[in-house]
């Protein structure tokens, strides 16, 4: 791009502040009218909750502020790929992206989008495309040399189906061609696909890979939506009520950036809301396997016991690894209940301050304002925003920093 390019795709930033999740939203209206085939691919449920129209806003409001340097949002790029490849998304794709983008500008602007501007903003999205597509080249390349790894999607069979607890569910799944699976860093998830008949669409769904690398099978562990009518949650519960042992799923190779800090040395603290810890428990379950002898603190809520899945399986990690404490908070204690529950919601300033170490590495997964108010209060106590790695379910529409 050229110097007057840069400054025409920087003068749009504050109509993309005030419009950027209106343009957002008519572009993907705008794209599936047209190559409805792309349903397939995206989250419809986040269609209409709009948080993937909100997420491409604040994708293209970055890009746009940063234009000069589209190199300092390499993290942001990372985790799209992340995503993308999770997909299968494939580079011939972006030019249906593009061309639907910029026509978007075009008709959302009207006759505030000059001919040099649309000229400005196709060199821009030619840029940011081969940025994007050159990375995710380079994801591929690392999943299909790795052992047992593969891209695109392979047929799993459910080998097992576990109930965890009155909400979540967890699935054993095994490769059909019965080869090996990639080992995975913890913290990933893997994407899968199910035919929805509500829709008439093939549904991709993420969900965190739940246990330790093991080279023979992923387990995730899935919430069942009450009572949800809408896209975003019928792929869990179409897994609750019709996905049985013996059943044949496709799932792409594990992805993700919110992992597990390899080698390190210092005190480990996982804090998690309801699902959120099952990022946390792949780490926790590699922690113990490899006898890692650093301290572990373990701070998870949810609404009450009945829902309260894996409690168990910790009692049982806490007795193979004498340094770690549980601190668990319910939103409703009953009155059997002792006094190792915490009422309420988690609120780290009820945590001993000796279980919160100041040099430690911090993992917070849950929704956006559950990880708001625990990131915000490690700051608060002096805790480094580089010690502190969050993820939220769904597409980012957060950012803590």
């Amino acid at each position: 791009m050229n110097e007057q390019q840069k400054a025409l795709v920087k003068g749009t930033v504050p109509v993309l502040k005030e419009n950027g999740v209106l343009l957002a939203t008519h572009f993907y209206e705008r794209m599936f009218k047209h190559n409805p085939e792309l349903k397939h691919v995206f989250n419809m449920g986040n269609q209409q909750n709009k948080k993937q129209q909100t997420a491409l806003a604040m994708a293209v409001l970055a890009y746009a502020e940063h234009i000069d340097n589209p190199g300092i949002l390499m993290p942001v790029v990372d985790s799209i790929g992340q995503k993308h490849t999770s997909l299968d998304i494939r580079p011939e794709q972006y030019a249906i992206v593009g061309g639907h983008l910029i026509a978007s500008i075009s008709e959302v602007l009207g006759d505030a989008a000059s001919e040099d501007l649309l000229k400005a903003w196709e060199q821009a999205y030619h840029e940011l495309a081969q940025l994007m597509s050159g990375h995710e080249q380079k994801l591929y390349k690392e999943k299909s040399t790795k052992s047992g790894g593969w891209v695109g999607w392979r047929p799993f069979r459910v080998e097992k189906k576990i109930k965890e607890s009155a909400e979540i569910t967890s699935f054993y799944l095994y490769p059909t061609d019965n080869g090996p699976v990639a080992d995975f860093l913890p913290g990933q998830y893997v994407s899968l696909r199910l035919f929805l008949p509500e829709l008439g669409l093939l549904q991709p769904r993420q969900y965190s890979i739940s246990c330790k690398p093991n080279g023979i099978y992923y387990r995730i562990s899935v919430k069942k939506e009450i009572g949800a009518k809408q896209p975003d949650g019928m792929i869990s519960n179409r897994l609750h009520q019709h996905i049985e042992e013996g059943a044949i799923i496709d799932l792409s190779a594990p992805s993700g950036n919110f992992i597990l800090k390899q080698g390190e040395t210092s005190p480990q603290v996982f804090i998690s809301g309801g699902i959120g810890q099952t990022p946390l428990l792949s780490m926790l379950e590699h922690l113990v396997d490899r006898k890692s002898p650093v301290p572990i603190t373990w701070i998870h809520g949810c609404r009450n016991e009945q829902v309260h899945a894996f409690k168990q399986h910790l009692h049982h990690i806490s007795s193979q690894h004498g340094k770690l404490q549980q601190h668990i908070f319910y939103d409703v204690v009953s009155d059997s209940k002792t006094g190792d529950i915490l009422p309420g919601w988690v609120s780290l300033n009820k945590i001993p301050e000796e279980f919160l170490y100041r040099q430690a590495q911090y993992y917070i997964c849950g929704p956006g304002p559950f990880i708001k108010t625990h990131y915000n209060y490690l700051l608060s106590i002096g805790i480094s925003k580089d010690s502190i790695h969050f993820e939220e379910f769904g597409p980012a529409s957060i950012s803590a920093a």
